[in-house]
């Protein structure tokens, strides 16, 4: 199948946007071009007023399957991807079984090649029981550390257990840094408290750094790769732009730079994740540390609950927000309304994730890589409606907020696999590969 993309305005490898013609032949992009190749029986599509972008990829979800499909699953979740613009996504291992072996990995890869609608990868999750593991399952983005902010097998925040994950191998190491043993402290002082403001001061700024500081210390010590998930802080951004290392790399979502502790008032138990939402003052602070790269890229941490989940008193109400379909509008209304620039948002939402995780052929717009693309359009702004979501959950914390970048397509492997407000089922995505591994 040949598209033929025409009169768009594209966002090139360089970062300028540019007024050019795209044509994809099978899974990748053939031309890029003043005029590109038109044969008879091609998919011609006029992108007039339209931006097109490398498709984003979201390098933190948790898309609750196995185990856990009353919230998600991979169907509807990739779905939700299409949808918002997200062509490929890194998941992580918190599902019923745990990621934690070759047999569990196996599974998810079968079940993704069945029902993923876009492309897909997924961490290993590190145990105190499969160190032994941790290197060889195959294939996997990287190892995944839970520090802190989870219960069972998955939480490692003894200084041994990281010691010898850091020490062995060399794979990837991404961490949700958070200092148990604080929270721990931290939720006796706080017992009884069912206001779920609480939230932030439980899973505070400085139990944010302690673990940063330690998986920096560990990864100085081996040259361990390293990459942190979800900073939350200010203080973690002044820690990081004095001890960041070549080897390390650094996300934010767009709710620890958009949203405050002031939306506990508004949406309740909506607004509570890990770690927690800050004040304005950290929002601005992870705004420049991502503005000047001590911050390297974006990814939603996408981790629904059904409504009668989240309406549970705190602390009983879960953790986590959908985040996919409307990441990328957010991110390009910051955009235009001159926060950062398109250029920007493509190298933190693609070409950086790309190159972070040695993915190849993704996150540009040249001839050679693979067709996952999105065009959006960004004169129009619209709302986030609950009953266009495309989620499983059913609801957003930016409900009703006015914003524009929408996917009008997604491409994925040349596919078109959202158009016009549908989604096409019939697509598969395909299993990422990585570089390294």
């Amino acid at each position: 199948m040949a598209i033929a993309i025409q009169n768009a305005v594209i966002c090139t490898p360089e970062g300028e946007l540019r007024q050019q013609q795209v044509r994809l032949e099978g899974d990748r992009i053939a031309e890029v071009a003043e005029t590109v190749t038109v044969n008879p029986g091609d998919t011609v599509i006029d992108a007039t007023g339209l931006t097109l972008l490398p498709g984003v990829i979201d390098p933190q979800v948790h898309f609750r399957e196995p185990g856990l499909e009353h919230k998600e699953d991979l169907f509807t979740a990739s779905c939700a991807c299409a949808k918002g613009g997200v062509t490929s996504f890194l998941e992580m291992p918190n599902t019923r079984p745990l990621t934690i072996d070759q047999a569990s990995l196996d599974d998810k890869l079968a079940r993704a090649a069945a029902k993923c609608v876009v492309n897909y990868g997924f961490f290993i999750g590190a145990t105190k029981e499969n160190l032994a593991l941790l290197n060889t399952v195959h294939p996997v983005c990287g190892i995944k550390i839970f520090m802190g902010s989870m219960h069972g097998p998955l939480l490692v925040d003894e200084e041994p257990i990281l010691d010898r994950i850091f020490r062995e191998g060399k794979r990837l190491i991404a961490v949700h840094a958070e200092d148990q043993g604080r929270i721990r402290a931290r939720r006796e002082q706080f017992a009884g408290m069912t206001d779920v403001a609480v939230h932030s001061q439980i899973q505070d700024e400085i139990a944010a750094l302690n673990a940063t500081q330690l998986a920096v210390k560990l990864s100085r010590q081996y040259e361990r790769r390293l990459h942190i998930l979800h900073l939350s802080t200010g203080i973690e951004v002044d820690f990081l732009r004095e001890h960041k290392l070549p080897w390390i790399t650094v996300e934010v979502t767009p709710q620890h730079l958009l949203l405050t502790t002031e939306a506990y008032a508004k949406i309740g138990s909506l607004a509570q994740m890990n770690p927690p939402l800050r004040t304005a003052v950290d929002n601005e602070k992870l705004w420049q540390g991502l503005l000047d790269g001590v911050i390297d890229f974006i990814a939603t941490d996408h981790a629904p609950h059904t409504l009668e989940e989240k309406a549970q008193p705190y602390p009983q109400s879960p953790s986590g927000m959908p985040g996919v379909e409307t990441a990328l509008p957010l991110m390009l209304t910051q955009a235009m309304a001159g926060r950062c620039t398109v250029p920007q948002v493509v190298r933190w939402m693609s070409t950086a994730v790309a190159a972070a995780y040695a993915i190849p052929n993704k996150g540009k717009i040249a001839p050679g890589y693979d067709a996952d693309l999105v065009l959006v359009d960004l004169q129009t702004y619209r709302p986030v409606r609950r009953e266009e979501l495309l989620t499983k959950c059913g609801w957003s914390p930016f409900e009703g907020w006015s914003l524009t970048g929408w996917p009008v397509y997604t491409f994925v492997n040349g596919e078109i696999v959202f158009s016009q407000g549908r989604v096409n089922s019939n697509v598969r995505g395909r299993a990422l590969k990585f570089s390294w591994d």
